[in-house]
């Protein structure tokens, strides 16, 4: 699944059963495995902190130091426990835990590996793929979990709209799915598809899934422990409170080394990074990473370790083109200017890039281009000579002039007179969005263009209406770009007005769509990176999305709890949100009154690193072919997967 970040979107209360954006997200298929996708794969690997505020009540208590409990703290609400609805990167980063997906990612290089099927293969014409089911899996309920889990979740998913809101980009395409045996998965399409060794969908059991009778309003939470088979299950979850696990004794790849993980939410970042000073919490995500001031305040602290790598997302500035429903039903309130292309593109032309890396991310960001992370070498893509749009203000206020919109005083107006002004949807948890729009501010009103930087608890509401002008922005990109490529073509676009949909913005073009139909179906990794940097090409130039930075990821966990933890990819990369459930599954306990003497993970000798600078983006990117493709998942400021 993929993650939205959406600047998460992000979407930062969640909507029920909605999508997950910014951070989003989500979860993509490895640029290629699949040149290894015939054969069964290799066996798997045994801006200014404010005054802290207070956390909210009716949260779990303390972190437990006794090696028993890993508390995370989170910046981000659960938007559902559906693996169906879900699109934020917590939620998707949960279901990792919870449930199988058929294939996984080496936590080394990305590359696809064993999970619920312990190997595959595809005809010669590569229609039919067949899928061998281990047989040592079971569900926390003790039931065995069977190649027909995976066909009936394959099967509702093609069946049913409403279970396939989150990950359908992945079933549209079969024909027919299939469980001859209890270890044995077929799945015919109907064209080839390349993303076949990475499919990112959760496996649901379906003794428990076959009485839903909506999908979409079942949320996943009425009933707990909820059934899963994956390193941890469910146990509790209270909305915009916390989410706690368990750990699974009987997964096949061994068990997770903490008893308990609990995911604790707090509406204020600073109370997060003051929890854990205290101890109060084991680890802290940011949202998703820890602004520049907060890290530096924990650098110099006892028994606390600062992890920093490159990013597997985007932040971007993101364009109302028009909401409409798939049958093209326009709706929303979207600026009529932004239609035109020489006006979005002089909104990029006057967004001063390197000054937001500098001053805002201050260094711990590459400056944005494509619209795929730097980290996924194989996919990543930047304009060229005269296509790239620099920082170039004057550049910016002609093109203004020929698309209409004179200056009358301080002001642009268009033909009636009508001054130009524009709304953007800003994250109130978020403190760079708010950082950012101040700049916007100055920027654009130097060109005679007005903002207002709306700054919502919850930006879903107008995001889905199409309410909106502008939003910040933002994906997690997963090995395989299937998913967050998918987001913008004319199948995301949502079935009903202001209903919940795969879209990210509501883009809709047949030029875009036909390109990701090519790259869909070309098993040649090569050939697709191509259409791949094609599209991403032609994304640039539209003006529909402006990527302004690739943030890194910057957490942070006390070295007393945790003696160790695994980060994907091991060399240099992040720890929370990772394309599996290795950090989790793998994070070993520090001793009970230890005193964090051990930081291990790499930590320094008096147990307080400092935050990793200048990590240098050819070292971040993975040797090798990796890619990313989270699709999947959408959350705008939130943190789709």
């Amino acid at each position: 699944m993929n993650v939205r970040d959406h600047h998460a979107p992000q979407f930062e209360s969640p909507p029920p059963a909605r999508r997950r954006r910014r951070y989003l997200l989500a979860s993509g298929v490895a640029a290629f495995a699949l040149t290894a996708g015939l054969a069964a794969a290799p066996a798997a690997p045994a801006a200014p902190a404010e005054a802290p505020a207070q956390a909210q009540q009716a949260q779990p208590a303390k972190a437990k130091a006794d090696g028993k409990t890993l508390t995370v703290a989170l910046a981000q609400s659960v938007d559902s426990l559906s693996p169906f609805l879900a699109q934020r990167l917590v939620s998707t980063s949960i279901h990792r835990l919870m449930y199988e997906y058929l294939t996984n990612y080496d936590p080394k290089d990305n590359k696809t590996i064993p999970g619920f099927a312990t190997e595959w293969k595809s005809s010669a014409d590569k229609l039919t793929w067949t899928y061998t089911i281990r047989d040592d899996s079971k569900w926390s309920d003790g039931k065995p979990a069977t190649a027909k889990d995976a066909a009936f979740t394959f099967n509702k998913m093609m069946s049913d709209p409403n279970a396939a809101q989150a990950n359908g980009s992945f079933t549209s395409n079969f024909k027919k799915v299939t469980a001859p045996s209890d270890t044995e998965l077929v799945i015919e399409l109907k064209t080839p598809q390349a993303t076949m060794v990475s499919l990112d969908v959760p496996i649901v059991p379906e003794h428990i899934w076959k009485d839903v009778k909506d999908f979409s309003k079942f949320n996943n939470d009425d009933k707990f422990p909820i059934v899963g088979n994956g390193p941890f299950t469910l146990t509790e979850y209270k909305t915009d409170q916390y989410v706690k696990l368990k750990a699974n004794k009987e997964f096949w790849r061994g068990a997770p080394k903490f008893d308990e993980l609990v995911f604790r939410t707090y509406k204020d970042q600073d109370a997060a990074v003051a929890a854990l000073k205290k101890g109060e919490v084991s680890f802290v995500a940011g949202s998703p990473a820890l602004t520049p001031a907060q890290a530096a305040s924990l650098k110099g602290e006892k028994n606390i370790k600062v992890n920093e790598g490159p990013g597997r997302r985007f932040f971007a500035i993101a364009t109302n083109p028009g909401a409409q429903t798939k049958d093209g039903k326009k709706f929303g309130d979207g600026h009529p200017a932004l239609l035109d292309q020489k006006v979005r593109q002089a909104l990029f032309l006057s967004v001063d890039r390197k000054t937001i890396v500098d001053k805002v991310f201050q260094g711990h960001a590459v400056e944005g281009e494509g619209y795929i992370p730097p980290r996924f070498e194989s996919y990543f893509w930047k304009p060229e000579g005269d296509q790239k749009l620099a920082y170039d203000p004057d550049r910016a206020a002609k093109l203004l002039d020929e698309a209409g919109y004179l200056m009358k005083g301080d002001k642009r107006v268009d033909k009636e007179g009508k001054p130009l002004d524009f709304r953007i949807l800003c994250h109130a948890t978020d403190p760079n969005d708010k950082a950012i729009g101040k700049y916007l501010k100055e920027w654009w009103g130097d060109l005679g263009i007005g903002l207002e930087v709306q700054c919502l608890d919850d930006v879903s509401v107008p995001w889905y209406a199409g309410e909106y002008d502008l939003a910040f922005d933002g994906w997690s990109v997963n090995p395989d770009p299937d998913f967050v490529l998918g987001i913008h073509t004319c199948a995301a676009l949502p079935e009903k007005a202001k209903e919940s949909a795969a879209t990210d913005n509501f883009i809709c073009d047949k030029k875009f769509d036909d390109l990701y139909k090519k790259q869909a179906a070309e098993y040649d990794p090569a050939k697709r990176a191509d259409t791949v940097k094609e599209m991403q090409s032609w994304l640039y130039d539209s003006g529909y999305m402006n990527v302004i930075a690739y943030p890194n990821a910057v957490e942070a966990y006390r070295t007393d709890q945790i003696k160790s933890i695994k980060t994907m990819p091991e060399a240099s990369g992040n720890i929370y949100g990772q394309d599996g459930y290795w950090s989790w599954w793998s994070a070993e306990p520090a001793s009970a009154g230890s005193g964090g003497s051990d930081s291990g993970g790499g930590g320094d000798d008096s147990g307080s690193t400092g935050v990793v600078i200048g990590i240098v983006i050819g070292v971040l990117v993975l040797g090798g072919a990796v890619f990313l493709f989270t699709r999947r998942r959408a959350a705008t400021a939130d943190d789709r997967e």
